[in-house]
């Protein structure tokens, strides 16, 4: 799968990087000067694709990626030696930032399950792509509500926090990070809120 002008390997344990993750890495290469040796973590890494795409545009930059599945931690691995920056990504398995308890950060960054329980799905997505990567609960805000206030531990003062948001969650989510400064919310190609 290409993501970003690189080419990803994507199996049944991930999801597959969309187009819409794009505007994510985007957002996160704004906030990072290029010589800055700025510390990022990506939550939920899947394939690795966004930690991948921004340790290659930012060689500087020091990644850490969890995931809870042992399977997607593997590919990402190789994904990440394909792209020769294995060695600059630290990756983890971890439910969220469980897994890195004191650890600083000056971006976190996510793409995590934000997909209603109830809401269908088409069925090359429904049967090919794991559930636990696509849905959060009734709402689709379940792993939001956890990570947000997580996130706010862990950065450091000034630092950014990221997230990939499904249609129509821009209010929630406003909502959400309503004690955090400088909200925004970056559009994609159809003028849809896809990053908070």
């Amino acid at each position: 799968q290409e993501f970003f002008g690189l080419t990803l390997r994507v199996t049944h344990d991930v999801l597959i990087p969309r187009p819409e993750t794009e505007h994510l890495v985007e957002a996160a290469l704004a906030r990072i000067p290029a010589g800055h040796p700025a510390r990022i973590l990506d939550v939920g890494t899947g394939s690795g694709a966004i930690a991948i795409a921004l340790a290659v545009a930012r060689p500087r930059a020091i990644l850490t990626a969890v995931d809870q599945s042992p399977a997607a931690i593997t590919l990402a691995r190789e994904n990440s030696a394909a792209h020769h920056v294995e060695n600059r990504i630290r990756f983890l398995q971890s439910d969220l930032l469980n897994a890195l308890p004191g650890e600083h950060f000056d971006l976190i960054v996510s793409n995590p399950p934000y997909v209603p329980s109830s809401e269908p799905l088409e069925p090359q997505v429904l049967n090919f792509e794991p559930h636990q990567a696509l849905f959060a609960g009734e709402s689709g805000l379940d792993i939001y509500r956890r990570l947000i206030p997580q996130a706010a531990q862990a950065l450091v003062p000034g630092g950014w926090l990221l997230l990939e948001i499904g249609h129509g969650q821009q209010k929630s989510l406003a909502s959400l990070l309503s004690e955090w400064k400088n909200l925004s919310f970056v559009p994609d190609l159809q003028g849809i809120s896809r990053v908070a």
